[in-house]
């Protein structure tokens, strides 16, 4: 019987995705993009973190060429690859709690657009993070095209996409596409570390930092003011607010109700 596509583990309140091809260097098919769907569903109030680390020697190197080039009609099968990619992304993307993502090894395509959605994401020193889109004549997918121009500005990202470029895990992280590197083998503990951190944290504090980033790109300056003005109001009045606040003021540890 074949291992599964995707594995979850419940450590506390971090939910751990694994992304289970190792053989295939955890490039992406159909049966792995159902399982991470299926894999994000699980999460529920009970969850403070998530975790998306890769299984083997790359996090993901991308979609599974194999497969493209089998294909009878590739349109046809690329398109709804990718269809069913997005519906775990968006959940991704759309989730309260914080995503931390570690990366090692290959870290191509549709792997670099996983990465995109995290909000914490720990790389590898030795890490190689490529688009690769463009060296085979496609376009990207997975959100990249949205959330790493915003990360490196659109005149790099065309560079980088146009010229099938690679970033190394310090130009990545100067960049702005990780948030820190490390060596290779402390990875997953590291990003399993601040995971761990992370879900012992305000909970409903970091679901209204990540509601301001994500609507604040299609706000004006003065109406993102007034919501963080509403979002500071309303996190002073709950129970983290006031707790990170009692907590300051008797200088001892918060310690957050979940």
């Amino acid at each position: 019987m074949s291992e599964p596509a995707v594995l979850t583990a419940r450590e506390g309140r971090v939910l751990t995705i694994t992304l289970n091809r190792p053989a295939n260097g955890n490039a992406i098919d159909m049966p792995l993009a159902e399982a991470l769907t299926a894999a994000v569903a699980q999460v529920d109030e009970s969850v403070g973190a998530v975790l998306i680390v890769g299984a083997g020697k790359h996090f993901c190197v991308g979609g599974d060429l194999g497969e493209f080039g089998a294909a009878a009609e590739p349109d046809v099968f690329i398109s709804a690859l990718a269809g069913q990619l997005h519906v775990a992304v968006n959940a991704l993307a759309e989730l309260d709690v914080p995503v931390v993502v570690g990366l090692h090894g290959g870290v191509g395509g549709a792997g670099l657009s996983l990465a995109g959605i995290g909000d914490v994401v720990v790389c590898g020193r030795s890490a190689k993070l490529r688009p690769a889109y463009l060296a085979i004549g496609l376009t990207p997918d997975g959100g990249m095209s949205w959330t790493l121009p915003r990360a490196i500005g659109r005149t790099r990202f065309m560079d980088l996409l146009m010229t099938g470029g690679m970033l190394t895990a310090d130009e990545a992280l100067a960049c702005g596409v990780v948030s820190r590197v490390v060596d290779d083998a402390e990875v997953h503990e590291t990003a399993a570390q601040l995971a761990g951190q992370l879900a012992a944290g305000p909970a409903s504090s970091y679901a209204r930092l990540k509601a301001l980033v994500r609507d604040g790109e299609n706000r004006s300056l003065r109406e993102q003011l007034d919501a963080e003005a509403t979002s500071i109001g309303i996190s002073a009045g709950s129970p983290d607010g006031r707790e990170g606040v009692a907590a300051f003021v008797e200088r001892r540890p918060a310690v957050y109700q979940h």
